[in-house]
């Protein structure tokens, strides 16, 4: 690490108002996340400025200092010895950060400490489903899908699916996994208590309301109540709260069992407990919540889509700096096993992270009218840009587009318009993939053309809006 860098350093210190306003400090894969004693000691303008910073924002009881990948860690090595702070684990910030949050806020992120952890297996599953669909659907490549012209590639169309429908398939053991480790119970036992609830003895949750109209759906006479014995493939809430009763359970027994006999006991009460417990009563009432919450968006979507699209693509931007858009998540999962197979808000969610990127991308032509120039700011917000088209909208949100706001502001007009679009023809993805220009291979077929012009929307309104009010309402001055 350079002099330049540890000269840096001191001055981020000094930026988020000294060495006594930390109250602790780790890092991700491209931040540096504050716990602070108060972040109205900020001073934004003066930390955004430091050579080696590409944005910074408040999110979660956490402050959050843009650096970068690779370059992070040096700089949380060089801050660790300035500062003499320990280097504690992401957790032990997190749970320092959660004391000053509110309710609301601490469910939102319980969400997003169980299904974060989750979501390179689904967004993995979701592009090799896209994949696939490459590979299969027809009218793409000519009157037959690749698979009928080539059919020497149909065996490897046929793995591809195999591994990228195991993590919808097994979704809820990836759930039990992440959620019983959140509640502080024993993760292994979380990927039994998941895999239980998709058994393959059961009823599959897909095949369910076929056998009910039939009236053969199977049932066990437990305890003298008739139980339903079916599956939860593809459900979310059931085992989100049978986790949870699991854990329960687990601490309970780990505090009343010797320690000699924990092994027989503790375990095996705890999953048998639960699981009849799920089959009974948590499986069915959840199932039914869950079914009516994904009934309920598709009504709303099915009577007044454009409405929908416009709300969600409009206030997308604005969820993700409050980190409330972890909360969808859970529901685009749940429409995905739902009846229409797919989701209509990871299409209009792709297209937001476009907008943000494209709302950069004019940022950087103004960089060049600029009175001042800035060699930084051009090279944040091309970089940026690039990024967000590619899905990760954190460099172009918090280090260009919300330091100057306008920028913002263009990118959630192009996003609702590009929603509207979206919600008004109900574009589906058939799986959760990449956010950004990659999501197409995660769209629906049929709907390609549609999210294709979204997709055009979204490119050109936030970068002519961005533009033309830098150039004739801001006169060049790029001043945050």
């Amino acid at each position: 690490m350079s002099d330049v860098n540890k000269e840096s350093v001191r001055q981020i210190i000094e930026a988020i108002g000294g060495q006594e306003n930390i109250d602790s400090a780790t890092h991700c894969v491209t931040r540096l996340r504050f716990v602070l004693h108060d972040d109205s000691k900020v001073d934004k303008k003066k930390l955004e400025s430091i050579d080696i910073v590409k944005g910074s924002f408040a999110n979660s009881g956490q402050y959050q200092v843009v650096i970068g990948q690779g370059l992070v860690d040096k700089v949380y090595k060089v801050l660790a010895a300035e500062t003499g702070i320990e280097e504690v684990s992401k957790e032990d910030v997190k749970n320092a950060a959660a004391k000053k949050m509110n309710p609301l806020q601490r469910l939102i992120k319980l969400l997003a400490d169980i299904f974060i952890p989750i979501l390179p297996a689904i967004v993995t599953a979701g592009l090799l489903l896209g994949l696939n669909n490459v590979l299969t659907v027809e009218d793409l490549f000519g009157d037959d899908s690749l698979v009928v012209m080539y059919p020497q590639w149909a065996d490897l169309a046929e793995v591809i699916s195999i591994i990228a429908s195991a993590a919808f398939n097994f979704l809820p053991a990836l759930i039990g996994w992440s959620a019983v480790k959140r509640f502080g119970g024993n993760p292994l036992m979380g990927i039994v208590l998941g895999l239980v609830l998709v058994h393959p003895g059961l009823l599959s949750a897909y095949d369910y309301p076929g056998a009910v109209e039939e009236g053969t759906v199977p049932t066990w006479s437990l305890f003298g109540l008739t139980v339903e014995s079916i599956g939860y493939q593809g459900q979310v809430l059931p085992v989100l709260f049978a986790a949870y009763l699991y854990s329960l359970i687990e601490k309970f027994l780990n505090r009343k069992v010797h320690d000699s006999i924990k092994l027989l006991v503790v375990a095996p009460v705890a999953l048998l407990v639960t699981a009849l417990a799920a089959f009974i009563a948590i499986g069915p009432l959840t199932f039914a919540a869950g079914t009516a919450i994904a009934d309920g968006v598709i009504w709303i979507f099915n009577n007044f889509g454009w409405l929908g699209g416009l709300i969600y693509g409009g206030v997308y931007g604005i969820l993700v700096i409050t980190g409330m858009h972890h909360t969808f998540l859970p529901v685009d999962l749940q429409l995905i096993s739902s009846d229409i197979n797919g989701t209509f808000l990871w299409p209009i969610l792709a297209l937001s992270n476009i907008a943000q990127g494209s709302a950069a991308f004019a940022v950087f032509v103004l960089a060049f009218f600029a009175k001042k120039q800035d060699e930084k700011l051009k090279g944040l917000a091309s970089s940026s840009g690039i990024s967000a088209w590619l899905g990760v909208t954190e460099p172009a949100l918090f280090g260009v587009n919300l330091r100057y706001k306008f920028p913002f502001v263009c990118a959630i007009i192009g996003a609702a318009i590009g929603g509207l679009l979206l919600g008004a023809n109900f574009v589906l993805a058939n799986s959760i993939g990449v956010g950004g220009v990659p999501g197409i291979i995660s769209i629906n077929q049929e709907f390609w053309l549609i999210f294709f012009i979204g997709m055009l929307i979204v490119i050109i309104v936030p970068f002519v809006l961005t533009l033309l009010y830098g150039l004739f309402v801001k006169k060049g001055q790029l001043d945050d």
